[in-house]
């Protein structure tokens, strides 16, 4: 395997025409999120990283202004490219965000995910009660049944989990929620697949998402908000569960 190989993702959601440039932020980002790169610590100078990844160095400039663009370093003439303090960091990022689990996610950053998830998406299930269309259910209710079929133990079962919260988020009709889809999408998928990695799922998620769809076409504000509270509480319980983590923590 070459270097460009084993610095990819093991998703390969981008496909095998992925850039180098994209490759090698990729392998970067993950080091740095993981720690293995702290905050104030300068990278090895662009000749050494270089010949280290036996890429060009035109390669890994583009990689380290991805890097720049997404907060996680800075890179200064003499100085040399240096790690920024983590809350430069742009971790609602997608990219970001799938690097932060391409190892093991610290159970803080986890807990704070859900956060954002339980302070927006309730929000965001009332809101879609009040002003949902038919084509908004119609979308809702064709990703349950993409989830059903393909279950979330795929990608495809994954995506269509994603649908179903990005609907939530469009029927609202909020285009300041709406720049927050992405990031939502991307962190229910990482969490989904973050908690089966190593075994199945402990119970079916799916029954809480149609409580969830149920309360929206009923029209019901109140109900889609606390059954979207429900789902987003019982998601963070299997992730504790998954990481081996005690309730509360």
């Amino acid at each position: 395997m070459n270097e460009e190989e084993s610095a990819r993702p093991a998703d390969e959601a981008r496909g095998p025409g992925r850039r180098l440039h994209g490759a090698i932020a990729h392998k970067l980002g993950t080091a740095i999120l993981s720690g293995k790169y702290a905050p104030g610590d300068i990278l090895s100078g662009e000749v050494a990283f270089a010949e280290e990844l036996q890429v060009s160095r035109s390669a890994y400039r583009e990689a380290i202004q991805v890097l720049t663009a997404k907060g996680l370093v800075a890179s200064r003439p003499k100085a040399g490219t240096r790690v920024l303090p983590r809350d430069r960091w742009n971790l609602l990022d997608p990219e970001v965000l799938g690097w932060a689990f391409a190892g093991e996610p610290d159970i803080e950053f986890v807990r704070s995910l859900f956060e954002l998830r339980a302070i927006v998406e309730p929000a965001a299930a009332r809101l879609a009660a009040q002003r949902r269309d038919k084509d908004d259910l119609k979308a809702m209710k064709e990703a349950l049944t993409a989830m059903r079929r393909h279950t979330l133990t795929t990608e495809a079962g994954r995506a269509a989990d994603r649908d179903f919260h990005n609907a939530i988020l469009q029927a609202t009709r909020n285009d300041a929620l709406l720049v927050l889809s992405a990031s939502i999408g991307a962190a229910v998928n990482w969490t989904t697949q973050f908690k089966q990695r190593a075994r199945a799922l402990p119970r079916n998620p799916i029954p809480d998402h149609v409580r969830v769809y149920d309360a929206i076409a009923a029209g019901d504000a109140a109900g889609a908000a606390e059954a979207m509270n429900v789902l987003v509480d019982l998601a963070l319980e299997d992730t504790r569960t998954a990481m081996g983590q005690p309730d509360g923590v």
